[in-house]
């Protein structure tokens, strides 16, 4: 097993701008796992970096799309200090895509799906756009576990796989959690008050993806309202943030995709490819000692980075250092053997 790297401040200088250019994949006659078909099977991708250069793919969590970098159109990018011309993932060297994971916005039943399904998706637009092999596969929280999946299914098609916060199977802690949201969103279904649902969802969502150090050391010393009923400090920050998300996800498709993190089984014997894991200690939803066992299990760890956070499931996104001195390592060195030795 792979030990912890030193980490060393990352160079966020100014990037350029990339070349980009959107894709829109239907696959017709595509089931999920449990056989019914998508009515609305399209993946929606963004091609970031030189044609022709190397693929890699970055999927992020449940709430991330194709926008993973910054492209000037003033939308916010889920992942522009990592994925940028001259860092991490360095679009002057790699062709990168950004992925709109199923079901979309225009699938307005709840689905039942699993990671496994977002992968052979996602290797079916590959199929269409004439992408053979990727040379990594960058994957965080739900995206790291379709990556699990994508690697498990197909290894001859990935020289590599980075998988951040991001188990072979899901915490019982963590179902409960979601549980719960859902059961929220559900009776903002029932209810016709579907956008009240999604926000107070998303306010006991936050509470799952951050550390209860960092809520007090924000929030902790504020006064205390005078009387019952009356807002507390931390309350009317989750509510902002619940308030936020009601544009960006349906509860219909919020369930579909909660449903599927709970779902996710990938057995590690499976992932044969060369892989690197980062897990952040503080973290909640995937508990540190169920990376410990994944690391311990898979046949080709080429890394495995336990590394502190104030932020949670939530570092992914916040411990920028981190994250970029892991990436830049593991795209860095040469790989010990390539996907299709390991499949033979």
């Amino acid at each position: 097993m792979g030990g912890v790297r030193r980490v060393v401040p990352a160079d966020f200088s100014s990037p350029t701008l990339p070349a980009w250019r959107d894709h829109t994949v239907s696959l017709p006659g595509f089931c999920l796992g449990d056989g019914q078909p998508l009515t609305d099977a399209t993946v929606n991708l963004r091609r970031f970096g030189p044609e022709g250069a190397p693929v890699i793919v970055v999927l992020g969590g449940i709430s991330s799309d194709r926008r993973v970098a910054d492209v000037g159109d003033g939308r916010a990018a889920w992942w522009p200090r990592i994925v940028r011309a001259g860092g991490p993932v360095d679009l002057d060297r790699y062709q990168v895509f950004g992925v709109e994971l199923l079901p979309g916005p225009g699938e307005a039943e709840i689905r039942t799906l699993t990671p496994a399904d977002q992968a052979r998706a996602l290797a079916a637009a590959l199929d269409h756009l004439g992408i053979p092999q990727l040379q990594a596969l960058i994957g965080a929280s739900y995206g790291g576990m379709v990556g699990l999946a994508f690697a498990a299914l197909y290894p001859q098609r990935l020289k590599q796989l980075i998988a951040i916060s991001a188990p072979h199977r899901p915490a019982t802690h963590a179902t409960a959690l979601r549980g719960i949201q859902r059961r929220i969103l559900a009776l903002g279904i029932e209810t016709c008050r579907q956008g009240e649902a999604v926000a107070l969802a998303r306010e006991l969502a936050m509470t799952t993806y951050r550390t209860p150090e960092e809520l007090d050391w924000r929030f902790g010393h504020d006064v205390v309202p005078e009387a019952a009923g009356q807002p507390y400090a931390v309350c009317d920050y989750l509510k902002a943030r619940g308030r936020a998300y009601v544009p960006k996800m349906s509860a219909e498709r919020w369930i579909s995709l909660s449903d599927s993190l709970d779902r996710h089984r990938v057995e590690p014997e499976a992932v044969v490819v060369p892989t690197t894991l980062l897990g952040f200690t503080s973290d909640q939803l995937v508990p540190i000692a169920d990376l410990d066992g994944l690391a311990g299990a898979l046949p080709n760890l080429r890394a495995f980075v336990r590394a502190p956070s104030f932020y949670g499931h939530d570092g992914f996104l916040k411990e920028e250092a981190v994250v970029a001195d892991l990436v830049t390592s593991a795209l860095s060195e040469p790989l010990s053997c390539c996907p299709s030795e390991l499949a033979a």
